[in-house]
């Protein structure tokens, strides 16, 4: 069987952009897969969205190149939360970032005990997504800002600033998770 050299050009190019994309395909396969969970929506949150790309860009991970993101946006339906837990362990994704909530952590947690979990908390052991910071235990972790532990040292550190103020003013969202409950 004879091939005209244009149709066999065309044969090799084929099978070498097969061969390529199916290595493509291979390799995004084994990049590690970062599933990043939030309670919002994906304009609402776009800027820390981007500022979590660029943390793991600082770290030498770039996403598509060797690290894959799965992202799900609970669009502030939280009852949505565990079934898109449950899809990014299916996934087997090798990390959840829970952004957004307290409610975005505690639904990864109800998903998976073994892929580790990271969270941005006010406070973890309140919340229930540690046993205490000194043994968190299981497979979740994260940040705390200890805002509300840190509120008398602010009160201290004010007085030795202005040691004649009479009054000290606090504003507070009364909604807000971190706010002092109310009597």
């Amino acid at each position: 069987m004879q091939f005209d050299p244009l149709k066999r050009r065309e044969f090799i190019a084929l099978i070498s952009g097969a061969a390529l994309f199916s290595l493509t395909a291979r390799a995004q396969q084994s990049a590690p897969i970062i599933g990043f969970l939030n309670s919002a929506s994906p304009a609402a949150f776009a800027h820390f969205a981007a500022a979590f790309r660029r943390g793991l860009n600082e770290t030498d991970y770039v996403e598509g190149q060797n690290v894959a993101i799965e992202y799900r946006w609970a669009e502030s339906q939280l009852d949505r939360l565990p079934s898109m837990a449950s899809n990014l362990v299916h996934r087997q994704v090798a990390v959840i970032a829970a952004t957004g909530s307290p409610a975005v952590a505690h639904a990864a947690k109800a998903a998976t005990m073994s892929i580790p979990i990271v969270f941005l908390s006010f406070d973890p052991v309140r919340d229930g997504l540690v046993a205490s910071l000194n043994r968190p235990g299981g497979n979740a972790t994260g940040m705390s800002l200890f805002a509300d532990l840190l509120g008398a040292k602010r009160l201290e550190l004010l007085r030795e600033l202005v040691p004649n103020s009479a009054v000290v003013g606090v504003l507070v969202d009364p909604i807000s998770p971190e706010a002092p409950p109310r009597n």
